[in-house]
């Protein structure tokens, strides 16, 4: 039986945005993150004091009371700003970043768009057994560190003049207004991931369900980004977002800025700090935080009366509560994939 669809079917649009980049509640069709024992879930990292940390813990919240609620642990761009401005203004793209205005072309008509945007973030914090001034950051900062970090996702470099958003007149909306993307960055990247499971299954069938439409999902996401060290210049509003009363030292910063569908920037950062009352330790604060494209979440109907489709809500997909969640890496979900970004993150600085 055919279905008729209006649009690009959403479901499938969601299992795309499932691998771009990236808790609670896993599926039995998705495996327990690798350390996931070491993490302790919190309702606020920053509410605990670092001191009581043990050796090899990371505290972890995703701002999820609900984890079985579809949208649970997403909010609003507008609202995010409003409701946690100290975390908005280091994690959006650029300051001042805004939701995307643009004009699409439908059958010869050209109209304006403005897009709106739901933000997941969560965040980590674990004690590194050294002095925050001993760890280079430099060191890290670079596509060999990248790489190791998970190795479905596959990168290689490219230059500032690769970057889309720097060369492409159609993703003007996505340029930063104060340099072109990847200028002094450590490195800047192209990565892909290839969706595992069944994911790939879904995709084909949501395509084939569409057949005659210009626009087919990828079974994979592409996206750039760039890796930079922030220096202590820009402690100050690192600082106010970590609530720790020591000076930082630095950050590693990875934003991305470009996907080929559905993701419109994600972040991943991580700030180090003295231990308070014990310099020969360092506190480190991590935050990864992924902008997803509204339409994708708010359009079900379209897709519900699908049988076989029906367990495809893009929510529940995101959120990692799906059937089609699979493995340890993107395509378990968000939820799973920033847990074992964090605990490998810490894993690297612990082996440093």
């Amino acid at each position: 039986m055919r279905y008729p669809l209006r649009k690009p079917f959403p479901a499938a649009l969601a299992l795309a945005l499932t691998a771009a980049y990236p808790v609670c509640a896993q599926t039995p069709a998705a495996s327990p993150a690798p350390g996931s024992e070491r993490i302790k879930e919190v309702p606020s990292v920053i509410a605990l004091d670092p001191a009581t940390l043990k050796p090899g813990q990371i505290l972890f919240t995703d701002h999820r009371d609900n984890p079985t609620a579809p949208e649970n642990g997403l909010i609003p761009y507008l609202d995010w700003l409003k409701a946690r401005p100290a975390e908005a203004a280091v994690l959006a793209p650029f300051p001042g970043y805004k939701e995307p205005d643009y004009t699409v072309t439908v059958n010869g008509v050209t109209k304006p768009r403005h897009e709106t945007l739901k933000v997941y973030v969560a965040e980590g914090r674990f004690v590194v057994a050294r002095p925050a001034e001993a760890i280079d950051l430099q060191a890290f900062a670079n596509l060999g560190f990248v790489q190791k970090m998970d190795p479905a996702i596959k990168h290689k470099a490219i230059t500032a003049g690769e970057v889309t958003p720097n060369k492409d007149p159609a993703a003007a909306f996505a340029k930063r207004p104060d340099r072109p993307w990847c200028e002094g960055a450590g490195a800047c990247i192209e990565s892909r991931y290839d969706l595992e499971g069944k994911l790939p299954l879904g995709v084909k069938l949501a395509n084939k369900l569409e057949e005659g439409s210009a626009k087919k999902i990828a079974e994979y996401v592409s996206f750039q980004s760039e890796l930079r060290v922030l220096g202590p210049d820009q402690g100050a509003p690192l600082k106010a977002l970590t609530k720790i009363d020591t000076p930082v030292t630095g950050g590693l910063e990875q934003t991305i800025f470009w996907v080929n569908q559905i993701l419109r920037f994600g972040k991943f950062l991580a700030v180090f700090q003295p231990m308070p009352n014990d310099p020969t330790k360092t506190v480190v604060t991590t935050y990864m935080a992924l902008a997803i494209k509204a339409d994708v979440l708010d359009r079900k109907a379209e897709y519900a009366r699908v049988p076989v489709l029906k367990n495809l809500l893009p929510a529940q997909v995101l959120m990692g509560n799906s059937s089609f969640n699979t493995g340890n890496s993107i395509s378990a979900g968000l939820p799973v994939y920033a847990r074992n970004r964090i605990t490998t993150f810490a894993d690297a600085m612990a082996k440093r």
